[in-house]
């Protein structure tokens, strides 16, 4: 049986750095994120999407993220309503995955909101990201493009480090790349001597 290990982080902690570290080592990885932006633009989602959110959220025919973003992240319920949307969906998506890759010990499944979701619970291991939190503000807004205000909205809407760290069984601090691969290293070799 394939073994789930979840990968998790605050936004800017550099876990999809860390995904894509770890899928170069050839341990199939899925990006929750990159999958969802997938299955929100399937006809049934979109459909569902708009007729919550309404048409604005669309551009050219497809949902337009940031549209939709500027929506949820100040608004818990509405975040809780689009959440109700697609996370069956990629969960769905996520098992098909899964199945597909059997032939593996274990499997990466790299998720923003693993345990806002509760996906964490369907994990055998957990693995967190984590870095200072000015690292972090810095990273995102960089990459982004946006203010440290509109960052820290972002966070609030997350669970605090110090209980995901609790919930973890690995933990990396990622701050210089070369510690971060060493420490990736050392769990990999660790999951593999677990099986």
């Amino acid at each position: 049986m394939t073994k789930i290990i979840g990968l998790t982080g605050g936004i800017g902690s550099g876990k999809t750095t860390v995904a894509r570290y770890i899928a170069e080592q050839g341990i199939p990885v899925y990006i929750a994120d990159e999958e969802a932006k997938k299955v929100m633009n399937t006809p049934e989602v979109r459909s569902l999407v708009t007729e919550t959110f309404g048409d604005s959220v669309l551009e050219n025919g497809v949902i337009n993220r940031q549209k939709l973003a500027l929506l949820v992240f100040n608004a818990p319920e509405k975040l809780h309503q689009l959440n109700s949307i697609i996370h069956p969906k990629v969960k769905q998506d996520f098992e098909n995955w899964v199945q597909k890759h059997q032939n593996h010990p274990f499997v990466i499944k790299e998720a923003a909101i693993l345990f806002e979701s509760g996906s964490y619970q369907f994990c055998d291991k957990i693995i967190t990201v984590t870095a200072p939190e000015n690292v972090r503000l810095q990273r995102v807004m960089q990459r982004d493009g946006i203010t440290e205000d509109q960052v820290l909205a972002r966070m609030q809407n997350q669970w605090k480090e110090e209980d995901k760290i609790a919930l973890s069984d690995y933990v990396i601090q990622n701050v210089n790349i070369e510690d971060t691969k060493s420490q990736v290293d050392n769990i990999l070799k660790s999951l593999k001597n677990n099986q």
